[in-house]
C-alpha cells in the first residue's frame, strides 16, 4: 500500500481534503487493516486476556440525544420449550455503536460533488454497515487513556460538563504512556464518562437524556481535529463518550451548514475522510489491565451487524492481550 499523503497534501473535494480518489469504497480507513497488519497484530496475544467492550444495550438508560428507548420481548410462556428475543423500537445507536458513512453527510459535498455528500460520493443506499460486517474489522488496538492521563497530571476530566480535549493531548497522553501508534491501527481513547455515567442517580441519568441537557467532555471540534487525527494514519477512532466531540456543539461559532465542521467535525471525519467513529464503547476493564501490566497494545476485533444498508452498529468488539 502506498504512503499516505498528509491532511494538507490530499486531493480536494467542495473545497476540503478529501481521501475520496485514495479508497473510492465502502471502507475508506479501514483499508489500512492489511492482512499482514492483521498478522502482526494477533502476535500481541500474549495472555488470553479477554475485555469485551460492548456497554449494556440497556445504556443509556434514557437513551441520548432524543433517542427512544426499545422494549425486549421475549417469546413464549414461562414453560415453553423455546423463546425468542424480539426487540421493539431499537436503534442501533442508543448504546456502544459504530457510526457508519451513511451517517453523516457534508452539505457542501452534496452541493458541489456527484452523489448525496456521504463518503467517496457513494450514493446514501448503497452505504451501509453491512460492507464493514462482510470484511471484519480486525487490527492492533491501542489505548490512549487520556482519562487516567489527565487525573495524573491533575487535570482531571469534568465528566458533568463540556470538558475539552485538544487534539493533541492524543500524542502526549501517548507519549506518557510510551505507547507508539503504528499506520492502520485502531485507536481506542478512554475518557472514563461511561464509569461515571455509571455512578449518576436514576435522576441524573433522566437529566441527561432531556433535549439539549447533555453535557459530556470530548474532543474541541474544527478542521485541527481532523488533520490531527488524519495524520496518524489510523484505521479508526473508538471513545467511551456520546460523541468522540465534546458535547453539546459550541452553537455560537457556527455559520451555515458547508462549515458545520466548525462545531461538529463529525461532517469531516465521516464523509470527507472516510474514518470510523466509535462512541460508548466500555473501555473501563480493559483500562484497568493496561495501567496495570503497562501494555496498551492489544489484537482488536470488531464484527458489525450485516444489515444492508445499515447506517450504524454495535461494535460487538473484543481487545485480546
Amino acid at each position: 500500500m502506498r504512503a499516505l499523503p498528509s491532511y494538507r497534501d490530499l486531493p480536494r473535494r467542495a473545497g476540503f481534503p478529501a481521501s475520496w480518489d485514495l479508497w473510492g469504497d465502502e471502507f475508506g480507513c479501514l483499508n489500512l487493516l492489511t492482512p499482514e497488519r492483521v498478522v502482526a497484530a494477533a502476535r500481541l496475544v500474549q495472555r488470553g486476556a479477554v475485555f469485551p467492550l460492548n456497554w449494556s444495550m440497556g445504556l443509556p438508560d434514557p437513551p441520548l440525544f432524543g433517542r427512544e428507548p426499545f422494549r425486549h420481548e421475549v417469546t413464549g410462556a414461562e414453560g415453553s420449550t423455546s423463546h425468542d428475543d424480539v426487540l421493539h423500537g431499537w436503534n442501533t445507536q442508543s448504546s456502544s455503536q459504530w457510526d457508519g458513512f451513511r451517517h453523516i453527510r457534508n452539505h457542501a459535498a452534496a452541493d458541489d460533488e456527484t452523489g448525496t455528500g456521504h463518503f467517496a460520493g457513494i450514493d446514501d443506499a448503497d452505504h451501509g454497515i453491512h460492507h464493514w460486517a462482510q470484511r471484519g474489522i480486525v487490527g492492533r488496538g491501542v489505548l490512549a487513556d487520556i482519562g487516567r492521563w489527565r487525573e495524573r497530571i491533575g487535570r482531571p476530566l469534568r465528566h458533568a460538563e463540556t470538558d475539552l480535549i485538544e487534539p493533541d493531548e492524543i500524542a502526549e497522553c501517548l507519549a506518557d504512556q510510551g505507547t507508539e501508534l503504528h499506520t492502520g491501527d485502531v485507536l481506542v481513547v478512554r475518557t472514563g464518562w461511561v464509569a461515571w455515567y455509571e455512578a449518576q442517580s436514576v435522576a441524573t441519568r433522566a437529566a441527561l437524556a432531556e433535549p439539549n441537557a447533555l453535557t459530556a467532555p470530548g474532543f474541541r471540534s474544527g478542521e485541527h481535529l481532523a488533520e490531527v487525527l488524519w495524520n496518524l494514519h489510523i484505521a479508526a477512532i473508538a471513545c467511551d463518550n456520546p460523541a468522540v466531540e465534546a458535547w453539546p456543539p459550541d452553537q455560537s461559532r457556527r455559520t451555515d451548514r458547508r462549515h458545520l465542521h466548525d462545531i461538529f467535525t463529525h461532517t469531516l471525519l465521516l464523509p470527507m475522510l472516510g474514518l470510523p467513529l466509535g462512541e460508548m464503547f466500555d473501555l473501563e476493564a480493559l483500562s484497568v489491565d493496561c495501567a496495570d501490566d503497562g501494555r496498551f497494545e492489544f489484537l482488536f476485533t470488531s464484527a458489525p451487524l450485516n444489515l444492508p444498508h445499515g447506517v450504524a452498529s454495535p461494535p460487538n468488539a473484543l481487545a485480546i492481550k
